[in-house]
């Protein structure tokens, strides 16, 4: 894909943020921001591994909440069918700005309610499931948008890392409550944070299996707890390194220590 050059006058404001994120997200690393770098780049790998391993080229995916497009795009250049889906519509032809091959349908509004004929092979909803009041209901959703058989594909701050201050969605006695502030974009939107027990059992409510989950992104990776300001001194093969050493520590730390989930869900086959 191709980032445009310069941000154009008669471009609107969601144009103008969009592009402000790309220069971070497809451009080089930028000492002032590597911990939103980082971060995006190792949830963008874990989600494209995720998919990978769901099914091969030529499959159709469906990419909710999509954005300017960039997990759509790179799908499409890697071989796979993708719809780009998201409630801003007028994204769609910002994404469209970035096109160079592959195969994309855009499909905008709420795909949860305009549901689908031909559900498709995976669907992916990336930083999400946060944004909603009713996880549960919106796991369900997505199961229902893929064909059986069929994956879904979600990345979603990790509700056990130890910074969250946010409730327990299963503490919750009525998340109607949140219902007028969802959806709101960025981490001023985050209703519930979901903890790895909570992810399991609104899985298996929802009528799916829960077949990977990974966390990622370290204190050091995402920059927090100061480590920012020691990022630009740190090579960046150090830092994955790090990362990947910080994986493959016990559940009950990592758990604790990485800030990122992302999870390979199924689909049953359907009984004959």
């Amino acid at each position: 894909m191709k980032l445009p050059a310069e941000v154009r006058p008669e471009w609107p404001e969601s144009w103008r943020l969009s592009h402000k994120y790309d220069r971070l997200e497809l451009g080089p690393p930028d000492p002032a921001h590597l911990g939103y770098q980082y971060s995006y780049w190792a949830r963008r790998d874990a989600t494209l591994a995720l998919v990978a391993r769901a099914a091969p080229p030529p499959a159709r995916v469906l990419d909710v909440a999509a954005a300017q497009g960039n997990l759509t795009l790179t799908l499409a250049e890697r071989g796979y069918r993708v719809t780009w889906n998201d409630l801003r519509a007028d994204l769609a032809d910002y994404t469209r700005l970035k096109y160079e091959r592959g195969d994309v349908d855009y499909l905008a509004g709420n795909i949860l309610e305009q549901g689908s004929k031909d559900p498709w092979d995976v669907v992916v909803a990336c930083e999400v499931i946060e944004h909603v009041a009713h996880p549960d209901r919106f796991l369900a959703q997505l199961g229902k948008l893929v064909k059986p058989g069929g994956h879904v594909v979600i990345t979603t701050p990790n509700g056990g890392y130890f910074r969250n201050r946010l409730p327990r969605f299963d503490k919750c006695p009525d998340p109607s409550q949140f219902e007028s502030v969802q959806f709101k974009p960025d981490a001023d939107g985050h209703i519930f944070l979901l903890h790895q027990d909570e992810l399991r059992s609104i899985a298996a409510k929802s009528g799916l299996e829960l077949l990977q989950v990974t966390v990622l992104t370290n204190p050091l990776t995402n920059g927090s707890l100061r480590l920012r300001t020691l990022l630009p001194f740190v090579p960046r093969n150090a830092v994955t390194a790090v990362e990947r050493a910080t994986r493959a520590l016990p559940g009950v730390v990592t758990s604790r220590i990485m800030a990122t989930t992302a999870a390979l869900l199924r689909r049953p086959e359907t009984s004959s």
